[in-house]
């Protein structure tokens, strides 16, 4: 049985050596693209606070990229595994700020509706 999963193991590994290769090229634009993002965010008060986290996911992006064509080139398929801790790092930061993002998005919303809550329940008294 060992003898046979081998030599699938080996076409699995390829095929997602070629689908990494085909990808590298825009996981680069994305992450030069947030690392641009985040520059220009830096250029204003409020975007200074938070710019760095489009940088770092810009980098992590550019860097699996990077390590896509590394695992082509030096045929080393350790570099795919350095690739998807890339990608595990940027989804966590990513699956955070949604969670901070919903958050805040109940937050306004509970908090606009007591306002007008609080609003319209002085109305009744006319």
């Amino acid at each position: 049985m060992f003898d046979q999963q081998a030599p699938k193991d080996e076409f699995v590994v390829q095929e997602i050596k070629h689908i990494a290769v085909d990808m590298s090229g825009w996981l680069k634009f994305l992450g030069i693209f947030l690392i641009i993002y985040g520059g220009l965010a830096a250029l204003t008060i409020i975007g200074i606070i938070i710019a760095w986290l489009p940088i770092w996911m810009g980098v992590l992006l550019y860097s699996a990229g990077k390590k896509a064509n590394d695992a082509n080139y030096t045929n080393n398929s350790m570099y795919l595994v350095e690739m998807m801790r890339k990608f595990k790092t940027f989804f966590i930061i990513q699956g955070v700020l949604l969670i901070i993002g919903l958050v805040g998005i109940l937050f306004a919303i509970f908090t606009v509706g007591i306002g007008l809550f609080s609003a319209f329940k002085g109305f009744s008294s006319y």
